[in-house]
């Protein structure tokens, strides 16, 4: 299902390569696994509202930009362990959907995002 001619793109990019194939092949389980591991990195990278402060206006910052900040900087190593906890909690799901009366079919729509996940990781 992978291109692996692709393993030294960074995976950000593969998975954002391959929301629109998925799209275009109409695979439900592909997009909505691609998609939440991408929001997933994206919140990764948002950085704490814990350092604003409500208080007056009258001492809030003013100006373009000056509310802005950074956004965090993730390793490849860092994006590689997001998704494989995507996975990883896509599979331990699976296993409890197993245990219910008509769980199979979730389950197996869970298996399926996680193996898309799955084969957009570099082998190690």
């Amino acid at each position: 299902m992978t291109d692996r001619s692709n393993e030294g793109t960074p995976l950000r990019e593969r998975l954002r390569a391959a929301l629109p194939v998925a799209m275009k092949a109409r695979d439900r389980a592909a997009a909505a696994a691609l998609r939440s591991a991408l929001g997933a990195i994206d919140n990764a990278e948002a950085v704490d509202g814990a350092g604003a402060r409500a208080g007056a206006i009258e001492a809030s910052s003013v100006g373009l930009g000056t509310a802005e900040a950074t956004r965090r900087e993730l390793t490849e190593a860092d994006i590689e362990g997001i998704v494989r906890t995507e996975i990883g909690e896509r599979l331990s799901a699976a296993t409890e959907y197993d245990s219910l009366a008509g769980g199979a079919d979730r389950a197996a729509y869970l298996r399926a995002e996680a193996a898309t996940l799955a084969a957009h990781l570099d082998p190690h």
